[in-house]
């Protein structure tokens, strides 16, 4: 190509991106055109407005996704915008604190022409649970719901949709699920012979499902998830709040004591969604959005999903934008996510995807085809992306795509280091909402002694777990896996009746044996309260 072809492309190039990303109304800066050196004059941005429709980041591990997530929260933030986003490794817990200028810093900016100044964000922790630093986020069982509930648990369909019939009964019969132990005490009584003509006129619970949910529901608690059930359950409207000077608050969900357990927090994150679809009033479009709601790790979400669940993440990704909430959703490659979900997204950031492999050469083919026609070569200038570089279009406020460009992205003006320990402590101890969420029980060392459970609804359950003590043996004898003798009519003396015996039985039965029905109330209290391996 001749000299003065190039020099005329370029300018086209420069023209178009600059005449593409031109809004009238408040825009989100991202950072500059690429063109074989950054262009500080084209500055490529997202309209407010338009987060709303949702959006990707998407890119190799450590291509800086968490730094655009991080970019992206501080703006929306002083734009008054408030904004949630789950905090894996602590990296974003900085957003409390002013950044600090260093060389590397100062040469970035210099380069795009950025005034950068350090700032920090209105940052309230959440810690999942209480595991970890923040204020305290629970739910009950029953808002969780049996389709959420199925996907942490690994639940088949077959099993999910007897699930769903367990919370059926339960909300049928009155019976508060607030706890995993609520749930286990439900099941139990559905395959007890009382119990199983509760379910003749729904089908009624298998054995052998029960005892798949039973042994699942043991692992999930035993693993230290019982500790994100229980009340006061978290109320979602609380992530809606802005600061005294009207900056959106950003809400940051710590999660570091839960690395080891992916698929709950993702599917937690998908819950609090459900739960603002269902909460939050119809409002249409706004010129801003009244939260957007970041949802890292998002391939953990879809990875062995039923049908059902599906469902449920399309739907809500599909209606909850007339809500005013806009969902950014952060993973590795666009083919992590599925494609209803997908075509709901109007603004893509594309960090360096890497090809080593044939399935890294399978998902950039996938990446290049979600994008709208350009000059570029994708195949080859997504895997030559510098680290804080990434190929850009979004939607315009006219609601059409914008032309892709080469992006090189703004720093953040908040710390991109680790918040100190006690600046965590403090802010979620000065935070309104500590009080709030306070009596939530505070989860049991590992290595203490098991304790009953105390919950708001011990005492009125009493006069309810007297009762089923005496259908403790039938529970018992019913949820057991290895045959059994066949058990005597329920009129027959309980004394005359088989005993099982497997160790874990055998203090019931001594129990049982020397006390009878005046220490039956402990005993129903040891099998359907909190019990821990």
């Amino acid at each position: 190509m001749a000299s003065g072809e190039a020099s005329e492309a370029l300018g086209d190039v420069r023209t178009t991106v600059r005449e593409g990303y031109a809004f009238a109304g408040d825009a989100i800066e991202l950072g500059v055109l690429v063109d074989g050196e950054a262009v500080p004059d084209v500055p490529v941005r997202i309209p407010v407005a338009m987060f709303n429709r949702h959006g990707l980041v998407a890119g190799a591990t450590g291509t800086g996704k968490t730094r655009t997530l991080q970019l992206l929260a501080e703006q929306l933030s002083t734009l008054g915008v408030p904004v949630f986003a789950p905090d894996l490794k602590g990296d974003l817990s900085g957003m409390a604190v002013a950044g600090v200028a260093d060389e590397r810093l100062t040469a970035r900016t210099q380069d795009i022409g950025q005034d950068w100044q350090p700032a920090a964000c209105s940052v309230t922790p959440f810690a999942l649970g209480g595991v970890g630093t923040g204020v305290p986020i629970r739910a009950s069982v029953a808002d969780f719901g049996p389709v959420m509930l199925a996907k942490v648990l690994g639940l088949n369909e077959t099993q999910e949709s007897s699930l769903a019939l367990v919370f059926h009964h339960a909300e049928r019969a009155g019976r508060p699920l607030v706890t995993l132990d609520d749930l286990r005490q439900v099941v139990h009584h559905l395959t007890s012979a009382e119990g199983k003509a509760d379910l003749e006129d729904l089908g009624g619970l298998s054995k052998a499902t029960a005892g798949v949910i039973l042994r699942e529901l043991i692992v999930f608690a035993d693993a230290g998830a019982d500790v994100f059930f229980g009340e006061p359950s978290f109320q979602v409207t609380d992530l809606l709040a802005t600061a005294a000077d009207d900056r959106g608050q950003v809400s940051l969900l710590e999660l570091p004591g839960v690395q080891d357990r992916p698929v709950l927090f993702s599917t937690f994150l998908m819950y609090l969604l459900r739960r603002l679809f269902a909460e939050l009033p119809e409002v249409g479009d706004l010129p801003r959005p009244k939260l957007v709601f970041f949802l890292d790790e998002a391939h953990l979400l879809f990875a062995d999903a039923s049908k059902d669940f599906l469902e449920v993440v399309t739907q809500t990704v599909r209606l909850i934008r007339s809500k005013g909430v806009g969902i950014v959703f952060v993973t590795q490659s666009p083919g992590d996510l599925p494609d209803a979900v997908l075509a709901q997204l109007g603004s893509r950031v594309q960090h360096q995807l890497r090809a080593h492999t044939p399935a890294d050469a399978k998902a950039l083919k996938a990446a290049v085809s979600t994008y709208p026609h350009s000059g570029y070569d994708l195949a080859a200038v997504l895997t030559q992306l510098a680290t804080g570089e990434a190929i850009v279009t979004v939607m315009s406020e006219k609601g059409a795509p914008t032309p892709v460009a080469w992006t090189r992205l703004r720093a953040p003006q908040a710390s991109m280091a680790p918040a100190p320990a006690d600046v965590l402590e403090g802010l979620a101890t000065s935070s309104p909402l500590a009080a709030k969420y306070a009596p939530a029980p505070a989860a049991p060392a590992p290595d203490a002694a098991p304790a009953p459970r105390v919950d708001p609804e011990a005492a009125g359950r009493d006069d309810r777990l007297a009762r089923e003590a005496d259908r403790l043996e039938d529970e018992l004898a019913d949820s057991a896996p290895e045959p059994a003798p066949r058990r005597a009519p329920r009129s027959r003396s309980r004394s005359r009746a088989p005993r099982r015996t497997r160790s874990r039985q055998s203090p019931l039965d001594r129990v049982a044996d020397e006390a009878g029905r005046t220490l039956g109330r402990e005993v129903a209290r040891i099998l359907f309260g909190k019990r821990r391996r």
